[in-house]
């Protein structure tokens, strides 16, 4: 299964496969933890959905709903929502808390991704 459809529609990860879904993938992976009571997080799913098939080659998007999934964000100490969170090799390297114009988050992206190489 694709991780993003050409739609961009994200693909989603529970507590039970965050592990082999995000922590075992191949390349980057961005995180998104969201709640459906969360406005900030409905406003950015645009901008997530057009990263996600602009960067399918280099970076997969993903989406995790904190509610219904709390132990992974309490595990990643998520205390507020949107947070972003870019994993490389199976570690979190990068969180982004809020909502952001597209222009800025891949500016964050790009730049969290440099000093992994």
């Amino acid at each position: 299964m694709s991780p993003t459809s050409l739609t961009g529609e994200l693909s989603t990860v529970t507590d039970e496969t965050f592990e082999a879904r995000v922590l075992r993938h191949d390349k980057p992976i961005l995180v998104d933890f969201w709640a459906q009571w969360c406005p900030p997080c409905h406003m950015i799913v645009p901008v997530l959905q057009q990263i996600a098939i602009e960067r399918a080659d280099s970076l997969t998007v993903v989406k995790i709903n904190n509610d219904e999934n709390p132990l992974t964000g309490r595990k990643y100490q998520v205390m507020s929502l949107p947070t972003l969170m870019l994993f490389v090799d199976g570690q979190p390297v990068r969180a982004v808390v809020g909502a952001r114009p597209k222009a800025k988050l891949l500016a964050e992206l790009d730049a969290a991704l440099r000093d992994t190489r």
